[in-house]
């Protein structure tokens, strides 16, 4: 072969690592006491950084699902084909109790362990995370009718992935969905327009369309519709007890940006059977639990993103060569590539201190700084995974621009988490009705984030600035994303003040509070070590 097609200085595949060995997220976990899941988190760490785990994420997206609405003969089915892979990425959370478990798991820090898991498989893929989480998110709504919880609950935290249309309780397995997004009303669900008429034996009749239904493939959903006594919760099943379908009906497949293994619908309730969860008029209270539950896993991915692009970025640049040494080597490549690990250090550190509140629900206090907690860092985070990809796209110059190197799929979920549950302003003004009707929320944030008081004065200065803010009321509503940013920002300080690396947690104090840091990435000051924050990010 001639010398011109000699490859050289190309870039070994990232595979055969543990994904696991991240240390800002075994540190969160051992602060939750949850140390008992290291060893099924590192054997599903090993699997994530497999090359047949990476084959499935890549197939999925290229391969994405199909709606069905008729047979052959004209028939109504309203089926979604997936790639077989989809099911085995399914299969691997389920039997790891990445959905429902820890509803059910007695054992200390059982939802922190979960999210730990969650965290990691989502770096396969992060489609397949949508079903999961909101499996997850649907049972605490789901107790607030105790004869459908105690029917359905068990078998939505069982370990068994059991895909098809049946009846739910003879499954071994459900997974769950949620159902609210209406097209006159995106975020605003007080606006839907879907009718819930009760009927004789206690079920209610639904006639309405939904505009944003995600996994519509699911056993059954959680939805909101407007009963006689007001916008109201209800569940419906995809299957009616006595076996014959539902009619809910799929209308067509989203073609999306990102997400794509994902199959999300639009969908008709063509007097559609449900049953009331909660009471009449409470849906949204009812509800926003599941919300809340799913805003922690869109905390929890971008996080999870954001540590892919990072790893990836470093792997990258430490086998590349320019200019007579490796990427990695050149001094602002390393600066580039430390304040990714600053940021992913930063987004774990507080999804899993969150998540860690999580176990804690009868502790008023945690709950009360889960609540603003949640609420800022959902915004913060989910906003940050955007910028953060690009950059540790761009990190592979145009090697990263090509799909091969699965950097351009990073890219395009990054958005999601911050549309998905309340856009950015949604999250914003989220955080401020949290200060404004649950005064204690702020209280228990600044006990938070005043126990690294002392710890850095650069930190010290932005809780005092944070506290001044929230005393001028003036124009609060325009200025809320400035208001939450630093409020996330103290909060993600604090804890990486207290808890993190002290190399990472210096670069943030300086860059984030100090005033010594551009606008993009890898603009940190002098004096950082680099190296030391890099390597921590590093696969061997």
């Amino acid at each position: 072969m001639p010398a011109t097609h000699e490859v050289t200085n190309q870039v070994p595949p990232l595979q055969g690592h543990d994904v696991a060995d991240d240390p800002a997220l075994l540190a969160g976990l051992e602060r939750a006491g949850a140390e008992w899941v290291s060893d099924e988190l590192h054997e599903l760490g090993r699997l994530a950084g497999s090359e047949q785990a990476q084959e499935w994420g890549r197939v999925v997206n290229e391969n994405e699902p199909v709606l069905r609405t008729h047979d052959r003969y004209g028939n109504r089915i309203d089926e979604v084909e997936f790639h077989p892979y989809w099911h085995d990425l399914m299969t691997v959370a389920v039997s790891h109790g990445l959905h429902g478990t820890p509803w059910q798991d007695p054992r200390e820090g059982a939802h922190a362990a979960r999210a730990a898991k969650f965290y990691v498989w989502g770096q396969v893929e992060a489609g397949h995370s949508c079903p999961i989480s909101m499996t997850y998110a649907a049972i605490p709504a789901l107790r607030a009718n105790p004869e459908l919880a105690a029917r359905y609950e068990p078998l939505l935290a069982a370990t068994e992935y059991d895909f098809g249309l049946r009846e739910p309780s003879t499954k071994r397995g459900l997974i769950a969905g949620m159902s609210m997004t209406e097209k006159q009303g995106g975020s605003d669900v007080r606006a839907n327009t879907t009718t819930a008429t009760p009927s004789a034996d206690g079920s209610y009749t639904l006639v309405g369309h939904k505009w944003f239904t995600s996994a519509p493939m699911s056993d059954m959903f959680l939805t909101l519709a407007q009963a006689p006594g007001g916008l109201s919760c209800f569940l419906l099943p995809r299957v009616l007890p006595d076996g014959s379908r539902n009619p809910i009906r799929l209308q067509r497949l989203k073609d999306k940006l990102g997400n794509r293994s994902n199959a999300s619908s639009e969908i008709e309730y063509d007097h559609a059977v449900g049953w009331l969860v909660g009471e009449e008029g409470r849906g949204v209270r009812t509800i926003i639990e599941m919300v809340n539950n799913t805003r922690l896993d869109c905390t929890l991915g971008s996080a999870s993103g954001m540590r892919l692009g990072a790893v990836r970025a470093i792997h990258h640049a430490t086998h590349r060569h320019a200019f007579g040494k490796a990427l990695v080597d050149q001094p602002l490549m390393a600066n580039v590539l430390a304040d990714l690990v600053i940021e992913s250090e930063a987004a774990t550190t507080v999804a899993m201190r969150l998540a860690a509140a999580g176990d804690r629900r009868d502790d008023d206090h945690e709950q009360a700084f889960r609540r603003l907690g949640l609420a800022v860092s959902k915004y913060w985070v989910c906003k940050r995974a955007p910028m953060h990809a690009a950059e540790a796209l761009e990190c592979f110059g145009g090697n990263g621009y090509v799909e091969e190197s699965g950097m351009p799929r990073l890219y395009r979920e990054a958005p999601l988490s911050s549309i998905w549950e309340g856009s950015g302003n949604v999250a914003a003004l989220d955080a401020l009705r949290a200060m404004g009707k649950q005064p204690e929320s702020v209280a228990a944030f600044f006990a938070e984030v005043e126990r690294a008081a002392g710890g850095d004065a650069r930190l010290d200065d932005a809780v005092d600035r944070v506290r001044k803010e929230l005393t001028d009321l003036d124009a609060i509503e325009y200025r809320a994303r400035r208001v939450v940013e630093a409020m996330a920002l103290v909060l993600q300080g604090s804890l990486l003040v207290r808890h993190g690396d002290p190399a990472v947690a210096d670069a943030f104090c300086a860059s984030r509070f100090g005033g010594d840091w551009g606008i993009a990435f890898g603009t940190l000051p002098a004096g950082v070590d680099t190296g030391a924050i890099i390597d921590r990010a590093a696969v061997r």
